[in-house]
């Protein structure tokens, strides 16, 4: 039997939903946040000023890996060892949309099903859509609504090693790289990139036959960090070895999260950090919604479809035909 949808809720409701800790008020509060009518955007607007005095209390950590490291898997376990310490988690998970239908696995409630039943925990996949790299656009507000719910640690699991780790970097306070040990060359499977980003590297499924392999994988990846440029934070990347499988290895990364969380505030680049992100974030969303209203005006909604034709046909280049657009929507 399906269920009748409520109807939108007003914005005292929404926020003392937030505010109070409820999950399905955080749900219902994110699902206003993700919605895509002019309407909705509107209300997750306001909602956003009314709880933004409550945000920022959180350790914001990133957690990208190539396929296969067991992403889920790790934040479980890695999961449960954060709420035994009793701090409350978030976990924002972005699965990849499907480009034709726009539809998204949504799984990650199934792949970490213990951690989902703790009142602690609080797991929200969302449908990365057509944002950068698999990063949900709303990933943000998302993160700021968990602040204000009370949550202390909020992870941003990614889709895999891309571009998205750039826009994940960008709004996190640590970024952890999962690896992998005996799969072939370890220093060839990952960008060089992505390992600059990392403010630790963890070698996961370090258990069984693999512990040599994994351990000799920690001793070059800690001879390929001293290669690179010192970050400007002040920080050293560590390379750590663990099983999420076997629940080892993973108290001393979460000791190592409140090293560097302790290293950063005393140095003072946390907070310099989070507002250089701030600005950054500022720009992505004028970014954002000069796109979503370029789309979405009238003008050119109606000349689109024949400018398209124009460059199908090869009686108008894209540079032209798109500079011509712009110039429509700015007049």
């Amino acid at each position: 039997m399906s269920l009748k949808r409520r109807s939108r809720l007003s914005l005292e409701e929404y926020k003392s939903g937030v505010l109070s800790g409820d999950r399905v008020g955080l749900s219902r509060a994110i699902t206003l946040v993700e919605s895509t009518l002019d309407s909705d955007n509107e209300l997750a607007a306001k909602l956003i000023d009314q709880v933004y005095q409550y945000t920022g209390n959180s350790f914001r950590i990133g957690i990208t890996g190539v396929p296969g490291v067991g992403k889920s898997t790790f934040i479980e376990a890695f999961g449960r060892h954060i709420i035994d310490s009793d701090k409350k988690l978030a976990v924002l998970t972005v699965d990849p949309s499907s480009q034709k239908t726009g539809g998204s696995i949504l799984g990650d409630k199934t792949r970490m099903e213990k951690l989902s039943r703790s009142s602690q925990a609080f797991i929200r996949p969302s449908p990365s859509g057509d944002a950068l790299g698999g990063v949900a656009q709303k990933t943000r507000e998302t993160m700021l609504l968990c602040e204000a719910a009370g949550y202390d640690y909020i992870l941003i699991e990614t889709v895999g090693v891309g571009q998205s780790e750039t826009a994940v970097k960008n709004m996190v306070d640590f970024f952890l790289l999962l690896m992998l040990a005996g799969a072939g060359d370890e220093l060839q499977g990952i960008k060089k990139g992505i390992m600059e980003m990392a403010d630790a590297i963890a070698i996961n499924k370090a258990d069984g036959d693999n512990v040599k392999n994994a351990n000799r994988a920690k001793s070059e990846y800690e001879n390929a960090l001293h290669l690179f440029p010192a970050n400007e934070n002040g920080w050293l990347p560590k390379v750590k070895t663990c099983s999420a499988l076997n629940d080892d290895g993973l108290p001393s990364i979460l000791d190592l999260l409140t090293e560097f969380n302790i290293q950063q505030n005393e140095s003072g680049y946390f907070d310099q950090n989070r507002k250089e992100q701030a600005i950054h974030w500022m720009h992505q969303t004028i970014h954002y919604y000069l796109k979503q209203n370029f789309y979405k005006s009238p003008e050119i909604i109606e000349k689109l479809a024949k400018f398209e034709d124009l460059v199908r046909k090869g009686n108008k280049h894209s540079v032209q035909a798109a500079r011509t657009l712009l110039n429509h929507y700015f007049k």
